[in-house]
């Protein structure tokens, strides 16, 4: 397995296609990879250990969880 902590492209993709599967989300088009800065790797990485620990999530923590990712995201 990756060593999650360095803030790497590859790292960071990881992240990104971790949370998106266990979110099942159903469009996952709108969140790619190339769409977060490696400035947002820590936060991306306490949000991916938090979801990865839960089995499921309610509607309120979904939309909890996909906002903050939008916080995150690159500013075009």
């Amino acid at each position: 397995m990756a060593d999650l902590t360095q803030p790497t492209k590859e790292n960071l993709a990881t992240l990104v296609e971790g949370i998106k599967a266990k979110l099942n989300m159903a469009n996952t088009a709108v969140m790619r990879p190339d769409d977060f800065d490696l400035s947002s790797y820590e936060d991306l990485l306490y949000l991916y250990n938090m979801v990865q620990k839960k089995t499921t999530f309610s509607i309120n923590e979904m939309t909890a969880i996909v906002e903050e990712l939008g916080s995150m995201r690159k500013q075009s």
